[in-house]
């Protein structure tokens, strides 16, 4: 960024509720039943009340009510006992009634806060704005000329947090979107799915000459579902609305969308204003109240948030703050790290390495598979036992990283896996020695510069063993065991 100028960042952040009908009808959401709403027929899951049928009536959901006010007890906003919806309006094709059905100012929670770090390891509070109930829209399919629509996810129930711009970069607004998304899944009031849309966000950025009290022009950057996608798109906007400002032209306040595979932003329509949407309180929905006995029953259904967390695992596991940060990013990675680490029965070492082949392997598998954790065949008891094979040296890391991904194609068990492919590690010297003595032999010119003191050319030895040994061999007793013979020559 140029030092000339200065970014403002807030965020919007549409979060699917995790309930198991829409916000207005009795359609279904298929959220927790494992089944991609994308993959399902074309308005399977639409109704009269969805599709904006004349005369049809919504009927609210209790259990997104409950969900918002638990969002709002875990980031700390202030419940609104009354709150309001609203008709935002506007025409699309995929929102049948020609509105949507919203809370505006008078939102079921005020205020509250995302806590992030930073990279200095500093922490930094974000405050909120609000948070707030409304519906999905469904979606536009352009081809072929025509746009066709398709309404399955029409009426599914989001809670919209709004972020005040406060953010400074991209950097920044990808922690606060981790430390979000690793919230709102621990709390269990969404899966928090990014492939699926389940979790994603505008990005309002503004860009303003340094030392000027008024903030500049805003630009919205729409449904972005990817933390990385999300920095890569505040970046480029930034760096773009500095070229317009320097070159004397003023920022167009518009909406854009972010093109991945060109990485850059391109217009989408000039940025509507509040007043634009004509808000005004939905005539078939009364005010919003629940009764207060809600407030604390959500609030005794919060479970350990991911900060409590990170400070547990530090304590309890000691591992490093970047570990516990990782372990703790979604209640899937912490439920199958702790459930791993319990199966481990307290191996030295355990709680380590079950972190390092969760953020390593494990995070690479589920990005190239496209899976979640709860999708994928890969469980607990499996890393367990194979944790339990690699710490005590009966495996070795190559083997380890072998039988892995077989777990994750078939699902098999690890004990069964390492026998069919013959991949325990040989700890037994007196099998071990036989090779050493016979590769010594075959490589006389790499064993003399050894004995000159050469000790680079121990790794290629250890390396050769380990190829005869079909992978097997253990690579520090075959270490020991060539540097035990060849002092043993050395003597005679």
């Amino acid at each position: 960024m140029s030092a000339e100028f200065e970014a403002f960042i807030g965020l919007e952040v549409h979060c699917q509720l995790a309930t198991e009908s829409k916000i207005f009808c009795s359609c279904p959401t298929m959220s927790g039943r494992g089944i991609s709403v994308s993959a399902l027929p074309v308005n399977a899951l639409v109704c009269e009340v969805c599709s904006g049928q004349p005369g049809a009536l919504p009927t609210l959901n209790s259990q997104a009510v409950r969900f918002a006010i638990r969002s709002g007890l875990a980031l700390g906003s202030e419940i609104q006992q009354s709150s309001i919806f609203s008709r935002k309006n506007y025409f699309y094709p995929d929102l049948p009634k020609g509105y949507q059905i919203s809370q505006n100012e008078t939102a079921i929670c005020l205020g509250g806060f995302v806590e992030i770090e930073r990279e200095d390891g500093s922490m930094k509070k974000v405050a909120l704005r609000r948070i707030h109930l409304e519906e999905d829209a469904g979606k536009s399919v352009h081809e072929f000329g025509v746009t066709l629509v398709n309404l399955n996810r029409s009426g599914v129930p989001l809670v919209e947090i709004v972020g005040e711009p406060e953010l400074r970069t991209p950097e920044e607004a990808g922690n606060y979107l981790r430390e979000l998304h690793a919230i709102v899944t621990a709390i269990g009031v969404t899966d928090g799915n990014m492939q699926e849309g389940n979790f994603r966000c505008d990005a309002n950025v503004s860009v303003r000459p340094k030392g000027s009290s008024v903030l500049g022009t805003r630009v919205e950057i729409k449904n972005v579902n990817s933390f990385r996608f999300v920095e890569k798109a505040i970046a480029f906007e930034i760096q773009r609305q500095i070229a317009v400002l320097a070159s004397g032209k003023a920022v167009i306040q518009e909406t854009r969308l972010y093109d991945s595979q060109r990485d850059h932003t391109v217009s989408m329509r000039i940025k509507e204003e509040a007043e634009d949407y004509r808000y005004f309180p939905d005539p078939d929905l009364l005010p919003l109240k629940f009764p207060v006995a809600w407030v604390q029953e959500e609030r005794d259904r919060l479970p350990e948030l991911p900060a409590q967390k990170r400070s547990r695992y530090q304590t309890d596991f000691g591992l490093s703050r970047a570990d516990s940060r990782q372990m703790s990013a979604s209640q899937a990675i912490s439920e199958i790290f702790e459930a791993t680490v319990s199966l481990l029965k307290g191996l030295p070492g355990g709680a380590k390495w079950v972190a390092n082949l969760l953020s390593g392997e494990v995070s690479r598998l589920l990005q190239e598979s496209e899976l979640s954790l709860t999708q994928s065949p890969l469980k607990a008891q499996h890393l367990a036992d194979l944790g339990a094979l690699a710490l005590s040296g009966e495996l070795s890391s190559t083997a380890t990283k072998k039988i892995l991904h077989e777990v994750w194609r078939t699902g098999e068990s690890v004990g069964a896996l390492v026998e069919r492919l013959g991949l325990r590690q040989q700890n037994d010297a007196s099998e071990l020695e036989p090779l050493v003595e016979t590769i010594l032999k075959e490589q006389p010119q790499a064993t003399e510069e050894l004995r000159s003191g050469k000790l680079k050319v121990l790794g290629f030895l250890v390396g050769m063993v380990m190829k005869r040994s079909a992978g097997r061999g253990n690579p520090e007793l075959i270490r020991s065991l060539i540097e035990r013979t060849l002092d043993l020559k050395k003597d005679a």
